[in-house]
């Protein structure tokens, strides 16, 4: 994968939520348009993270599975206009 995130999150082995709780954190520390990679082995956060990305500011440009572990990428989006 060509990206470069600014912030690698590592959660293998924790179980939902806790994948997508800890990268709302990870996220809410960085500025807005810097990536941030999460690597998650619950396989029902490939669902979560989707959904999250689908109702927040953020962009995911990628994501993918190598040999059970979840990779993600999440672009910091700016605040949603009222």
């Amino acid at each position: 994968m060509s990206l470069q995130p600014d912030q690698v999150l590592d959660v293998c082995g924790l179980p939902c939520p806790l994948p997508l709780l800890k990268a709302k954190q990870a996220l809410s520390r960085l500025e807005v348009g810097q990536l941030l990679e999460v690597r998650a082995t619950d396989a029902g956060s490939w669902q979560d993270f989707a959904s999250y990305v689908e109702l927040s500011v953020h962009e995911m440009p990628a994501r993918d599975e190598r040999d059970g572990v979840y990779h993600y990428w999440l672009r910091k989006g700016g605040e949603r206009a009222s």
